[in-house]
């Protein structure tokens, strides 16, 4: 019941939103150009949030702070090399080809590394994972000198942050083919499981034989490489990374992941719930910028919206709800 309630409140909000926006834009958010516009914006955010997600997911704790720094260390590393071995005008296939598997490598041990922290030593995950965003970050400083890196714009590139298919961006198709595939993992692996119930009752999970270190590090490493392909989105979008790109993402991607319905305590989390909580959010934030309203506004709406959104998870409305509903008791047996 609370899976679909939460659902059913996504779905309604992206519905008013858009009606909303339609109504204060005379009809311009909801123009094709403006629709593609903010589906190319939700896909880097909707990837790191999915990785707070599955660390969220495998309990005692867990988040995954480092996901943007992450992304941005992966963008410079890969982009380093990928400059360092072709000419993105001369080869422009090898030269993405270079760049993305460099992203998602870097992004993988990136990933693994939070996940052997956390689970070998037993660190917290929100200071294990604080310490690595800062450690990334100091590694994509170093590498950049501190300044952006321009990647360029080879068409292969180019296209997966641009590009268009049928009236849909490119980059938010690759998200929803990424979630879709999650999804399918979640709920119909053995690792899905194990995640889940590791989430819910770690005890448990040890007492049936589930070995927690292989669940953890997997996890993060997933995450991991969620933030290494968000990497290879920020550069396609902007021609070029940057080691203080997206420095909000943060916050938003742990909105997303409460606005999911996603427990913090563990144990509980959807994808689908992710991809839309993440539309809600584009939207929202699209609509502020039609009425006009500073970035200074939007950070403190996100910052209500966090706090209201774990409130609620906390007071667990739908079941205070159940709890006060009159019982149906069962028919006295005949005598």
């Amino acid at each position: 019941m609370r899976r679909d309630a939460n659902l059913l409140v996504l779905c309604v909000l992206s519905v008013v939103l858009l009606a909303l926006g339609g109504l204060v834009s005379d009809g311009a958010f909801l123009s094709p150009f403006n629709l593609q516009s903010m589906a190319t914006q939700v896909p880097e955010i909707g990837l790191l949030a999915i990785g707070v997600m599955l660390a969220m997911c495998a309990g005692n704790g867990g988040i995954d702070l480092s996901g943007i720094a992450n992304a941005n260390m992966s963008g410079v590393a890969a982009g380093i090399v990928a400059i360092s071995l072709f000419d993105a005008t001369e080869a422009p296939a090898l030269f993405t080809l270079t760049f993305a598997l460099g992203c998602m490598i870097v992004g993988l041990l990136a990933g693994i590394l939070n996940g052997i922290i956390i689970s070998r030593f037993n660190i917290t995950p929100i200071l294990a994972t604080l310490g690595t965003q800062m450690l990334f970050t100091g590694i994509a400083v170093v590498l950049s000198d501190g300044r952006s890196l321009t990647i360029g714009a080879p068409d292969p590139l180019y296209a997966l942050g641009n590009g268009v298919i049928f009236g849909m961006p490119i980059s938010f198709l690759i998200f929803v083919a990424i979630g879709v595939v999650l999804a399918a993992i979640l709920r119909l692996t053995p690792y899905g499981m194990r995640l889940m119930l590791t989430g819910a009752n770690p005890k448990a999970a040890v007492y049936s034989g589930f070995r927690g270190v292989r669940i953890i590090t997997t996890t993060y490493a997933i995450s991991g490489l969620l933030a290494g392909i968000a990497g290879i989105i920020i550069a396609a979008r902007n021609v070029n990374v940057k080691w203080d790109y997206g420095t909000s993402y943060l916050l938003v991607a742990i909105l997303i992941a409460v606005m999911a319905g996603v427990r913090p305590q563990g144990g509980h989390g959807r994808v689908v719930n992710v991809i839309l909580a993440a539309v809600v959010l584009q939207l929202l934030s699209s609509l502020l910028n039609f009425i006009g309203l500073s970035n200074f506004v939007r950070d403190l709406a996100w910052g209500i919206l966090l706090l209201c959104f774990l409130a609620v998870a906390r007071f667990d409305l739908i079941n205070q709800i159940a709890a006060f509903a009159p019982s149906r008791r069962l028919p006295r047996a005949a005598e």
